[in-house]
């Protein structure tokens, strides 16, 4: 009789649980990033270019192109936006009909976070609600959230292109330092001039935002486009992958050339993106997280 109850009330937890979990955790500790103890305030020397203004400009812009989409699937987007909070992270979360995203002020104000990259941000945690299979697991139960590495390649191939579509791209990457190897693959992918602006604008959004993750991990080695992670996962990780393999996922999306409109699946990994399964050799989420 107690191993019966042990077991009822195992399975009443852990609906609960996955019925109202975050994708990180309520207090930001645990988010896009693993939990750390930097503390940014707003008060504080800032040296990044996401003012108070563009934070909340970027997140109504966000807000403006999702928000009707998840309304489509009944559900309400809730955008909470935490200026004051200097923690440096961000999370998502799912109760009832809510779909919400919280943003801190903290991981606005880091010095490597460029407003593409904060916008990025905001894709990412979208990426949780929306980014479909795979999806994050507890035990042998799979959770509402797609898992990290797919919520980054969704932000960057589907989010992000959606969010740059109607900036005059071309301006706004004359004005921007770009690698020239992200040139260069960008101009080998795409015809179209916006196109490569748009794959340029994203690789370096992605850079800005695996810089942060290098800095909190303090990681010796700097990143690069050209020296991929070489780790090769027998089973998908669901957790943060290395700060080098988050870029090759975020570089991936970007030269991935499947269009921003045609939707994920939750149960097939090959729909509406770059997979190895379709013929694809570039663009496809990278081995050293993802197990195909």
């Amino acid at each position: 009789m107690r191993k019966v109850s042990f077991f009822i009330c195992l399975i009443f937890c852990l609906f609960n649980y996955v019925t109202l979990v975050n994708a990180c955790t309520k207090d930001g500790k645990r988010g896009i990033v693993e939990e750390n103890n930097l503390y940014i305030g707003p008060h504080e020397k800032n040296v990044s270019a996401v003012t108070k203004e563009k934070f909340n400009d970027i997140l109504d812009k966000v807000g403006a192109i999702y928000s009707p989409i998840i309304s489509a699937k009944g559900k309400t987007l809730k955008i909470e936006r935490k200026w004051d909070d200097g923690t440096v992270n961000a999370y998502a979360q799912q109760a009832g009909n809510i779909w919400s995203i919280t943003m801190f002020g903290g991981l606005a104000r880091h010095e490597t976070i460029t407003p593409d990259a904060f916008a990025l941000v905001a894709c990412h945690e979208l990426g949780h609600h929306l980014g479909g299979i795979p999806k994050k697991k507890i035990w042998i139960i799979t959770l509402w959230a797609s898992n990290e590495g797919q919520s980054d390649y969704f932000g960057t191939m589907k989010c992000l292109r959606k969010y740059f579509e109607n900036d005059d791209n071309l301006r706004i990457v004359e004005e921007m330092e770009v690698d020239e190897y992200v040139t260069k693959t960008c101009n080998e992918t795409f015809a179209s001039a916006d196109e490569i602006a748009i794959c340029q604008r994203s690789a370096m959004a992605g850079h800005s935002l695996g810089s942060l993750f290098n800095a909190l991990g303090n990681a010796p080695k700097e990143l690069s486009f050209t020296t991929p992670d070489p780790k090769v996962v027998t089973a998908t990780d669901h957790n943060h992958p290395a700060a080098q393999c988050r870029l090759d996922t975020y570089f991936a999306a970007a030269i991935c050339d499947k269009d921003a409109y045609t939707d994920v699946s939750d149960t097939d990994a090959s729909t509406g993106l770059c997979a190895r399964s379709n013929g694809y050799q570039t663009g496809v989420r990278p081995l050293c997280w993802y197990k195909p």
